[in-house]
């Protein structure tokens, strides 16, 4: 079994829900408290051994590759300042020379199609993928224990949560077999599907570690819904060759992507920290109780 060494990051997407914001910045390097979107699911990785991180980009996107750079100036300037403590955590988020690889989706034509874009950087072993939109909060990171399972089961390894039933009409379903180790067997996989159809309340996260032999699937793979060509189709087709494990995250996970999702993001993460927490507890209360009866009432419109 070979080891899970190499990471995906799909982050060639436009943000178009946060403009205009990202008319200028991407998506990803918005921050949650003090750190970009992005960082936290590079951190992520890095708790889970993953050594070579590959970033799949698009137009406008050079500042992620400038954020993953050494900057001589600002560390020179932290030095002679005395800010050691800073200077230090900035070296620790640093990647090691040779550690990332940056390649260009110059189409927009899907997630599946993104990380086909990755295929020469991964090679001939199995990857991680993990989807920068989500962000993962927990005492040990969602990819750390699917490393875990995927070293005692092999195949392709799938996180997932539960979802309201009535909402999993909006996500990627699995279907549950049986028990293995600290995961499950997937026996299905749905891209939305219909009311009354979903083979579960499992919905899938943005966490993946899937085999190599995904890339020649997806270089013949047709285009799915909003005609792009679809990740879960091909693993769908993967599925009849391979197994599929599912890891049931209890976290909490939060879609960077959409304003709301962001917004709560930053907020739990500023209660997460000690040296935030009491005076993010105060001021959620005090905000809330400054809230008028039309305005605790009021909905979007």
């Amino acid at each position: 079994m070979k080891k899970v060494r190499k990471a995906v990051f799909p982050v060639a997407g436009l943000g178009t829900r946060f403009l205009p914001a990202t008319k200028a910045i991407p998506k990803e390097m918005l921050t949650v408290v003090d750190k970009p979107v992005i960082q936290y699911v590079v951190d992520e990785a890095r708790e889970a051994g993953i050594e070579h991180f590959i970033f799949v980009t698009g137009r406008n996107k050079a500042v992620i590759e400038d954020y993953f750079d050494v900057q001589f100036e600002l560390y020179d300037t932290l030095a002679q300042r005395g800010k050691d403590d800073q200077l230090a955590h900035l070296q620790r988020l640093q990647p090691a020379p040779g550690q990332t690889s940056f390649t260009r989706q110059q189409t927009p034509l899907g997630l599946g199609h993104a990380v086909w874009c990755a295929r020469e950087l991964v090679g001939d072993e199995p990857f991680a993928l993990l989807l920068p939109d989500m962000i993962m909060q927990s005492e040990t990171g969602c990819m750390k224990e699917m490393v875990e399972l995927y070293e005692r089961t092999g195949g392709n390894v799938i996180a997932v949560q539960e979802c309201d039933p009535a909402d999993a009409h909006k996500y990627g379903i699995v279907g549950k077999g049986e028990t293995v180790h600290s995961g499950f067997e997937i026996t299905a996989m749905v891209e939305k599907p219909k009311r009354g159809t979903e083979p579960s309340n499992h919905y899938i996260n943005g966490r993946y570690i899937l085999q190599p032999e995904i890339f020649s699937i997806l270089e013949g793979q047709e285009r799915g819904a909003g005609n792009e060509i679809q990740l879960t189709d091909a693993m769908l087709k993967l599925l009849k060759r391979q197994p599929f494990h599912g890891y049931h995250f209890q976290g909490r996970t939060f879609d960077c992507g959409s304003p709301e999702g962001f917004v709560e993001a930053n907020i739990a993460f500023a209660l997460w920290r000690s040296d935030m927490h009491e005076r993010m507890v105060d001021l959620v209360d005090t905000l809330f109780a400054d809230l008028t009866p039309a305005e605790r009432g009021r909905k979007s419109r």
